[in-house]
Order: structure tokens, then C-alpha cells, then sequence
């Protein structure tokens, strides 16, 4: 039973990244397609998955991180444009039926990702 996840750690605060907005697209032919937007919980985590057991298929995806947006709310001054705007992170999913955890931690000057499990 496959699915898709992600859980987004502020290491600037120490804490989650609640409230962070994520957008998942998938990268087909002609581009990129969304597939959901959403606003990360109290736990910097979606409150279900990304893509489910019924939604799951290989292919190859982006999530897209609101980064700046996050920490401008939080009242952290940032410089015009910021140094990081928005993560992209293009990765891939070869396993319809594999558990993907895609965990981003970051502050406003670099962030870090890794297959979670």
C-alpha cells in the first residue's frame, strides 16, 4: 500500500514549519501539472497523504515549498528578493506501490531533504 508524505522541520525556530504551504505537482510531457495545494498542520505535516494507495502511480513529481511566505509570517526579516524564494524539489517515484516520505528541513538560508522513511 504505497503513499506519499512529507514533514518540514523550521531548524531556524526549532520547530515545525506550521502553516507552511506545499504545493505537489506531477511532471508529465507537457509540464508540470498540480495536483494539490495545501497548508502544512501544527506538526509542519500534511493531515493526510500527499497521494494515497488509489492515487499513487510512478512518475516523476515536484513539491513546491513556500519558504520565504513561511518565515515573512513568522516576522523574520528577509532581504528583496529573498535568498531562498520557494524549494523545488524534483524527485521521482519509480514504486506505485512504495512508501515515500519526503522530509525538507530548512531556515532562510539553506534547507536539506533526504527519502525519509
Amino acid at each position: 500500500m504505497g503513499h506519499l508524505s512529507t514533514h518540514v522541520l523550521d531548524t531556524a525556530h526549532g520547530c515545525p514549519a506550521a502553516g507552511l504551504r506545499v504545493t505537489l505537482q506531477r511532471i508529465d510531457a507537457a509540464g508540470p501539472v498540480t495536483i494539490k495545494t495545501l497548508a502544512l498542520n501544527h506538526d509542519g505535516r500534511a493531515d493526510g497523504p500527499l497521494l494515497d494507495e488509489d492515487s499513487m502511480a510512478a512518475g516523476r513529481y515536484r513539491l513546491l515549498f513556500e519558504v520565504a511566505p513561511y518565515f515573512r509570517a513568522r516576522g523574520v526579516a528577509l532581504p528583496d528578493p529573498p535568498f531562498i524564494d520557494t524549494v523545488a524539489l524534483d524527485f521521482g517515484m519509480a514504486d506505485a506501490e512504495g512508501h515515500y516520505h519526503v522530509p525538507l528541513l530548512v531556515s532562510p538560508y539553506g534547507y536539506s531533504t533526504y527519502r525519509g522513511s
